[in-house]
């Protein structure tokens, strides 16, 4: 992960002309009990009226100056502040994109959504605003004693022992906040992970009627939710009032112990004045020291949770070398393959290859590890023994974007962005496809008889995970996503599972005019594979039959009862 100051130094510049906007605003604000000092002492007590024109001349002019340099102070920090966020969350995107897919079994979406969007937002904000305001209150504070300390040193060491009490505190209140913040992130993912999920399963939560459940469930999230923002402001409230309180009463003292000096001849009333002033001043940064100590706690505890992410690495990565194809031809072949996840034995020995331009079908019991085979393909996952070859090369030998940029998927697991059909169907070849490409693609896969129906035609927008749409159309529309695509290598898993068998028959006579592509069909329904060159029968992670439709039916094993089962009726 990048250090906070990676990002800051590359807008150093930035920084540079904001810190010293501050510091002139500032300079200007330590001129007003300077110049309300001389009013005092040279014009009311003094007599020097040919003075007052000058002095007030010069609280206009401080007062300019400190709007333009508070302007340009502020909004060279949202600035810097929002692109260093933007770049941020930019770089967190694309090390999550780059992580393997075991990690994502293991976490949820929601806990991903909220370090992405809240917890940025937080070092976003420590790194504007907040951040800005931490700077000031240190430079502010550093001037005003200065200068307190030049008119009486003192009674200066008053507000001094209360900053520095002020300080304490803060430090106190920040250790007990910074553990309230973890358990604050760590409740908001879990809670935007509820909410995610049953905003998108809406349809089975209704066909079980389980709304009363569900609801039951993101209360008592939320619940803990608000029991850990209590516990937040029971902190705040025991700490707060505190530097309100002594901002308050800072002026007062000054005031008493200052008319002191003054009786006694060891000040003067003009130097007493500006000293109250300077005490005032003292007391905004002591009233937002509480806030910002709690903002800076925030920050940190988000922080701390974006870089447990940085500390993940993927588990499939490019090798150094990588063998670059010139051509990708589609020849794909398994060579006594074993894959186990979580020790779990999921795939052995398992030994097949295909030709370009052939077909293989690939059938199965639910959990014989079909669509193991196509992880492995995609390298999703790297096999436990053997090797999955493309071409005669090892698939763990290729860059990880020139193999699946040559292979074309239809998931079970239909997954539409909430986009237009145009642009789902591009997704493959989104910047280069033409539109004509794009109803060629959805007329191949029986998709433009419905699509050309809509009143938008391709630029219908189509709902979250394709909500709107019915499930074989879901699926039309991904078969011809894969099929723009063009790619050597064309995977099927069931993805014809949700079509009447006459849109099926189709969509295969238009696969079996694809020659120059390699075709892998993993399928429930013998339709689907029945003209492969070659059929694999998968149980218990093993090839139980292989040969074609015609060996497997006359061997009479698992293949034909399954045939039975579908056709006897």
């Amino acid at each position: 992960m990048k250090k906070l100051y990676t990002y800051v130094g590359r807008y150093w510049y930035g920084y540079l002309f904001a810190i010293g906007s501050m510091v002139a605003a500032i300079i200007l604000d330590m001129l007003y009990p300077k110049i309300t000092q001389s009013i005092v002492d040279d014009v009311i007590l003094g007599g020097r009226l040919e003075l007052l024109t000058k002095l007030l001349i010069g609280i206009v002019i401080c007062g300019i100056g400190r709007c333009i340099f508070g302007y340009c102070k502020e909004f060279t920090f949202d600035v810097l502040a929002s692109k260093i966020g933007s770049q941020m969350r930019k770089d967190l995107f694309d090390h999550i994109q780059s992580l393997s897919m075991n990690y994502f079994q293991d976490t949820n979406t929601g806990e991903l959504m909220a370090r992405v969007k809240d917890d940025v937002d937080k070092i976003w904000n420590a790194m504007g605003y907040v951040g800005m305001l931490v700077i000031e209150v240190v430079i502010h504070v550093t001037m005003v004693l200065y200068c307190m300390f030049t008119l009486n040193w003192k009674l200066a060491f008053v507000p001094l022992g209360t900053m520095i009490v002020c300080g304490a505190v803060a430090v106190i209140m920040e250790r007990k906040l910074d553990k309230i913040y973890e358990e604050i992130s760590e409740e908001n993912a879990v809670l935007t992970t509820v909410a995610e999920e049953n905003l998108a399963g809406v349809r089975t939560v209704k066909a079980f009627a389980r709304e009363k459940h569900e609801i039951e469930k993101f209360l008592s999230h939320n619940n803990r939710y608000y029991e850990l923002n209590i516990s937040q402001s029971k902190v705040l409230v025991k700490y707060y009032p505190l530097f309100q309180f002594v901002g308050k009463l800072l002026p007062v003292c000054t005031t008493i112990l200052g008319g002191i000096f003054v009786m006694n001849g060891n000040m003067t009333l003009g130097a007493l004045v500006a000293f109250v002033e300077y005490s005032r001043n003292c007391t905004w940064p002591m009233e937002m020291m509480g806030w910002l100590t709690n903002d800076v706690s925030s920050a940190v505890a988000s922080y701390k949770k974006i870089r447990k992410i940085y500390g993940e690495e993927a588990e499939i990565k490019d090798n150094e070398q990588p063998v670059c194809l010139e051509q990708v031809q589609g020849a794909i072949c398994f060579e006594n393959v074993s894959f186990s996840l979580e020790d779990k034995e999921i795939l052995k020995d398992i030994s097949f290859s295909v030709p370009a331009g052939k077909t293989l079908g690939i059938m199965g019991a639910t959990g014989s590890g079909k669509s193991s085979i196509i992880n492995l393909l995609h390298r999703f996952y790297d096999a436990t023994k053997g090797s999955v070859k493309v071409d005669d090369v090892d698939v763990r030998n290729l860059s990880l974007k020139q193999l699946r940029s040559n292979v074309a998927v239809v998931l079970q697991d239909v997954f539409l962005f909430s986009d237009t059909i145009e642009e789902n169907i591009k997704m493959g070849q989104r910047k280069k496809l033409p539109m004509e490409e794009v109803r060629l693609a959805a007329e191949h896969a029986k998709a433009r008889g419905f699509i050309e129906k809509m009143d938008e035609q391709y630029e219908t927008v189509i709902g979250e995970r394709g909500v709107g749409l019915s499930g074989g159309q879901k699926q039309r529309i991904s078969i011809a996503r894969a099929l723009a695509k063009h790619s050597p290598i064309l995977v099927l898993d069931d993805s014809t599972s949700a079509l009447d068998m006459e849109t099926e028959h189709e969509i295969q006579k238009m696969l079996n005019t694809l020659e120059d592509t390699t075709k892998v069909i993993i399928a429930h329904r013998i339709s689907a594979v029945r003209h492969a060159d070659e059929i694999i029968y998968l149980e218990d992670g093993k090839i139980a039959e292989r040969g074609t439709h015609e060996e497997l039916l006359a061997k009479k094993g698992l293949y034909y009862q399954t045939y039975m089962a579908q056709y006897s009726a």
